[in-house]
């Protein structure tokens, strides 16, 4: 059978960690790449008796699991986030296709967010398909500011057990989180070309609630539901608010 690594990028994770490293336990090899952690993520690390790698500061989604991946002792790769966990559903399933010898390149695996209580089986955020599995050799991490992927060469497939992730501590982690993100978008598509009008924010922010709320179900997982889809409206409009004033800055910036 291939043998497996799993990759972990952490910075400061020492609540989530020890469960993320227990998903991941049958594994050939269990890699944590830390960006600088101050907290005891890295003696959680050390008591677990995994591989360390640190890469410090923080040098962007595209480059830390560019490094994690390459700094892993087998060809495929499990790549997760540190608030991530590999189901037993999914586990088995690896399992089963390693024993087949991994025919595809790359596989893709469905994401679910544990969100106020819910599993948010809906809105934007359901399925979140991510290509976590794959032959290194035969791909790389590609992606900008935001929005990283793993690029696979070969035959892709996809699974149906899920990972899952505990994306935020609580609704204040989240609300900077879109502070955080909505910046680097506008950043990025501003460099890219992209312009905006006064009114288009309102209309696409409008249309994300739409959305997520009755169209991909958000109403049937109750407060949760209608948080997400109030919180990924308001994301939507503030990154167009925050691309209208990069432009009023022009190209430097200020």
């Amino acid at each position: 059978m291939p043998l497996l690594s799993a990759v972990l990028i952490a910075g400061n994770e020492e609540k989530n960690l020890p469960a993320a490293l227990d998903s991941v336990a049958f594994c050939d090899e269990v890699l944590v790449m830390d960006s600088g952690s101050t907290d005891r993520t890295l003696d959680i690390a050390r008591e677990r008796g995994v591989r360390i790698e640190v890469n410090a500061p923080w040098p962007g989604f595209v480059a830390q699991r560019t490094a994690a991946t390459e700094a892993a002792r087998h060809d495929w790769v499990l790549a997760l986030d540190a608030d991530e966990r590999v189901t037993p559903p999914l586990r088995a399933e690896i399992e089963a296709l390693r024993r087949e010898g991994f025919p595809c390149a790359g596989y893709k695996i469905p994401r679910v967010a544990r969100y106020l209580g819910a599993w948010i089986r809906g809105t934007d955020w359901y399925p979140d398909t991510q290509l976590r599995l794959y032959d290194r050799t035969r791909g790389r991490w590609e992606g900008k500011l935001v929005h990283e992927s793993f690029r696979s060469r070969g035959a892709v497939g996809f699974l149906k057990g899920e990972i899952e992730h505990h994306p935020y501590k609580d609704v204040g982690h989240h609300v900077r989180k879109i502070d955080s993100y909505t910046s680097l978008w506008a950043e990025q598509v501003f460099e890219e070309g992209r312009r905006c009008g006064p009114l288009e924010g309102l209309g696409a922010s409008s249309w994300a609630f739409v959305r997520n709320y009755f169209l991909k179900k958000g109403f049937g997982l109750g407060e949760a539901g209608l948080t997400v889809s109030m919180l990924n409206a308001y994301y939507t409009y503030l990154k167009f608010v925050k691309l209208r004033e990069r432009m009023r800055q022009g190209p430097a910036g200020g």
